[in-house]
């Protein structure tokens, strides 16, 4: 089963592809998808929304993960990351892939085994879990293979469950 994770922004959405086989994750791919300042943000969504599109043709993934959207003090802040997630969600509808959002603590349990972990545990641990030569970046993509491994550990416990099968 293939994954793609997503973290999505406006001026960088990261993504990280990943491939479950039984119980091993196999790292595919992972970047971003970056868009100017200097573009309308109509523009800059289409980007996204083209940019997303084409590395579904190219990775051919059943399922998309993302982040729940969380709002500290400043949703200002949070309106560019939701259009962002709008146009991705669009595109994860048009093609039919299964969707399934995470809380930051969510995701942080699944890679690092803490719902606390700070973002250099987080990076440390995908780098072990995928054994890559080295941290990916930019850290948005970092964040969206821990989205992606998060979604791979969640859908074997779905799994277990569905057929009534203890840990």
């Amino acid at each position: 089963m293939r994954i793609i994770g997503i973290d999505p922004g406006t001026a960088i959405t990261g993504y990280g592809v990943v491939e479950k086989r039984g119980d091993r994750i196999l790292f595919l791919d992972c970047g971003a998808i970056t868009t100017p300042s200097t573009m309308e943000a109509p523009d800059r969504l289409k980007l996204i929304y083209e940019e997303f599109n084409k590395l579904v043709d190219q990775y051919q993934p059943q399922h998309a993960a993302t982040e729940r959207l969380f709002f500290n003090n400043n949703v200002t802040t949070g309106i560019p990351v939701g259009r962002a997630l709008g146009v991705i969600l669009l595109a994860i509808s048009q093609r039919g892939l299964t969707w399934t959002e995470y809380t930051p603590t969510q995701v942080k349990s699944a890679v690092v085994g803490n719902g606390r972990a700070d973002k250099k545990q987080v990076q440390f641990m995908v780098t072990r879990l995928l054994t890559l030569a080295e941290t990916p970046k930019p850290d948005d993509a970092a964040d969206a293979l821990a989205i992606a491994i998060c979604h791979s550990h969640s859908v074997k416990v779905a799994t277990m469950i569905k057929r009534g099968v203890r840990g």
